[in-house]
């Protein structure tokens, strides 16, 4: 064989490769971090349990309930979303409050907090109008949570 037949039989064996090549290159997401444990653990609390549940204050007294957890784009807990003041419903408002403020004891969630002094505090709006964050199971903006 020729240079030039052996040059173009190499050039055609590599041109066949590449669609391969190009088929073989990686279009999925980088890995994530694996689950590694399928049963909840001592130290980890149900969203589920933890919405509607009475929070209690230092002395016992019920202080509210919990309305809501928020979810920052991490996919982490951002705050705890309080329901105080109100009776059956009415007349009450939502006030946040940072998740590691709360304390599980007894079998109850906790808070260093009086009544009064979250009655306090700034009113929480579950909703935005402006731009739309709170209106559906994603975020405003769209996108993936946990990224």
């Amino acid at each position: 064989m020729s240079k030039t037949t052996m040059s173009a039989v190499f050039a055609a064996i590599v041109a066949a490769a590449a669609p391969g090549a190009y088929a073989q290159t990686n279009t999925m997401p980088a890995t994530r971090a694996a689950v590694t444990s399928h049963i909840i653990q001592s130290d980890e609390v149900r969203a589920s349990k933890m919405i509607g549940s009475t929070v209690y204050d230092s002395q016992n007294r019920s202080i509210g309930k919990v309305s809501d957890l928020v979810l920052n784009r991490n996919g982490s807990v951002d705050v705890v979303v309080v329901d105080v003041g109100s009776f059956l419903g009415v007349g009450g408002k939502y006030v946040a409050v940072p998740l590691t403020d709360i304390k599980t004891d007894n079998n109850r969630l906790t808070l260093d907090r009086t009544k009064e002094q979250l009655q306090q505090m700034a009113a929480y709006q579950l909703e935005n109008s402006d731009t739309g964050a709170g209106k559906s199971t994603s975020p405003a903006t769209g996108g993936h949570l946990g990224r």
